[in-house]
Parts: structure tokens; C-alpha cells; sequence
């Protein structure tokens, strides 16, 4: 394929990257390699070090203008979690759904983030805190996410003002904002959603070619065998993982929103991203491609310019979305 503005050959060369990133991929390995694997620690336990702040994520801030709310249909123990800051009128809703790997991460987590994109993109944003796997294995996340978009859907109007949704999440999350989608349509007959703001999701838990030719050798946030060990935490043994309401890459997308699909060259599932992105567009749906060199698996939550490029494209296309002035 030839290069273009957005796509092309030269987005996966060297030289592409940054020396910023460059130097941030080389930490990050280097951390890692002094980490335990997922399988080797308790799980709880590096949950319990994310919310005291001695994981490597370093402190938890949560946002003063955050409300828990309980919502009709979701599991024992899952909400959502609503921030509007004062002073705006929302022109819209995102519907934030978090990553993890189905296994780790709550809502609050994501609250510096969503509290950022609130004010800049002037939305009032509700994000998903769903049952986390292994305890609760498919189909308790998607049922979640699921009873949560309906509450929105119903509600949004009335405790919001508006009925413009765009719904989005990196990781685990874009993987269930695309289940969620395909969902409203077969299950609700809803197709109005304002957009899809997917990042670097996984979209084929069957595994695409980029998950299982990275190797075990180089953990660049996650390997191969980190891939296969979320899937095998969220799908349970005997269920077909080419069913689409596992696997979304192999569902009917048509009549799915516009999509933004955002994703780095360094990235083990960056094939998920490349081939949903195809299936969205040969569906018949508006998606834009956005390839970051040299970024690797949650690249947007580092500090850099490359972050910082990624974050001001999903924003404007949330804006875009919504229809802001």
C-alpha cells in the first residue's frame, strides 16, 4: 500500500519513531523485566497495590466529582460512575468502558482521565465498573456493559440533557464497547449512537498473527503469553471463541457508528485494530485509522508528545461526533 497522510509503509519503519518514544519503550522494558508475570501473583494482590498506589502505576487520584450510581440489570457489584463538571452544559455522553485485560482496573481508576476529557470535550461521561474476570468469567462483563448503555439510552436525556452517546475504551474496554454495539443493535434494535472511540482493542480472542508472533522475550507492556493468559481469565473453557459476542471481528457490523480506531506499530494485537478497522469500513460504516509509530499497548497514558497527538485526535473526534460548535 502506498503512503498516505495516515497510513503507509513509513509508519512501521524506524526511523519513524520518535527518540521520546524510543527511550520511553526502552524504560518500560526494562521495568517490566523486573515485574512478576500476571500468573505468578495473586491477582487480588495487584489489584490491592493499584488502589494503595504501590504498583508501578504510582498513586490513585480520584476525582471529587465523581458519583457511583447503581444501575437496574447490572451484576452484584457492578455501577457506573458519572462525572459532569459543574459550569458545563453537556453537548453529549461518553460511555467510558475501562481496559485491564477483563482482570484487572476499576472505573475509578480512569477518573483523572475522564475528568480531562469532560471539560475538553464538554460531555458528561459515564464509565462502566463491570465484573472483572476470572471470578466473573464472559458473559458477566458484556451483560454489564450491556445493562449500563440501556440505563443510559433511557436515562440520558432526562439526567443529562442531551441524547448524543459516544461510547469508547482501550483494551478489554474497546473489545466490549464493540460487543456492547453489536448488542444494542441484535438485541435493542438500537443503532443510534453518536460513535465509537476504540483503542487498540482486542477484537479476535482467538488470537490475530501480531498476538502470537510477538514472542514471550520482549515485554513491551504485554507478550504473547500475556495475551493468551487475559482471554483464557474471561472466556471460560468450552465456550467457541469465533462466536461473535466473544469474538466482535467475526460479528455483522453493519449499521455500527462512525469509529475512530487508535493504535501504535509497537502494539502485540495491533492486527485486531488493522483488521476491525477493514471489517468496519467493508461493512458499510464511516471508521478513521489512527497508526502511531512506535507505540506500544496503552501508549496514550505516558507522558509524551506521541500521547498527547493520540489524545487530541480522540478528542476531536468526540467532538465531531457530538456535534460541538
Amino acid at each position: 500500500m502506498p503512503d498516505s497522510d495516515d497510513f503507509g509503509p513509513r509508519l512501521f519503519r524506524k526511523e519513524a519513531v520518535s527518540d521520546e518514544t524510543r527511550i520511553l519503550n526502552e524504560q518500560v522494558e526494562q521495568l517490566m523485566a523486573t515485574q512478576p508475570r500476571g500468573w505468578e501473583v495473586d491477582i487480588q494482590a495487584t489489584r490491592d497495590a493499584r488502589d494503595s498506589g504501590e504498583s508501578i502505576f504510582g498513586p490513585l487520584e480520584l476525582s471529587e466529582l465523581a458519583e457511583d450510581r447503581a444501575v437496574p440489570g447490572m451484576g452484584e457489584g457492578a455501577s457506573v460512575r458519572v462525572i459532569v463538571p459543574p459550569g458545563i452544559t453537556p453537548r453529549g455522553v461518553y460511555l467510558n468502558i475501562h481496559g485491564g485485560g477483563w482482570t484487572y482496573f476499576r472505573a475509578y481508576h480512569s477518573d483523572t482521565a475522564m475528568e480531562h476529557l469532560a471539560r475538553a470535550c464538554e460531555v458528561a461521561v459515564v464509565s462502566v465498573d463491570y465484573r472483572l474476570a476470572p471470578e466473573h468469567p464472559y458473559p458477566a462483563a458484556p451483560d454489564d456493559c450491556e445493562a449500563a448503555a440501556l440505563w443510559l439510552i433511557e436515562h440520558a436525556q432526562r439526567e443529562f440533557g442531551t441524547e448524543r452517546i459516544v461510547i469508547g475504551g482501550g483494551s478489554a474496554g474497546a473489545h466490549l464497547a464493540a460487543v456492547t454495539l453489536v448488542r444494542l443493535r441484535d438485541k435493542h434494535g438500537y443503532t443510534d449512537c453518536a460513535g465509537a472511540n476504540l483503542v487498540y482493542g482486542g477484537y479476535d480472542l482467538t488470537g490475530t498473527p501480531s498476538s502470537r508472533r510477538w514472542g514471550d522475550e520482549r515485554r513491551l507492556v504485554m507478550t504473547s503469553a500475556d495475551c493468551r493468559w487475559f482471554t483464557d481469565n474471561f472466556v471460560p473453557a468450552g465456550i467457541d471463541r469465533r462466536e461473535p459476542d466473544v469474538s466482535p471481528l467475526y460479528a455483522d457490523l453493519r449499521g455500527m457508528p462512525p469509529a475512530l480506531f487508535t493504535v501504535g506499530t509497537l502494539d502485540p494485537i495491533l492486527d485486531d485494530t488493522l483488521f476491525m478497522y477493514m471489517r468496519w469500513v467493508a461493512a458499510g460504516n464511516r471508521a478513521e485509522l489512527a497508526v502511531y509509530p512506535g507505540g506500544a499497548h496503552g501508549f496514550d497514558l505516558f507522558p509524551t508528545e506521541l500521547a498527547q497527538q493520540a489524545k487530541a485526535r480522540m478528542s476531536a473526534f468526540i467532538e465531531g461526533a457530538i456535534g460541538k460548535a
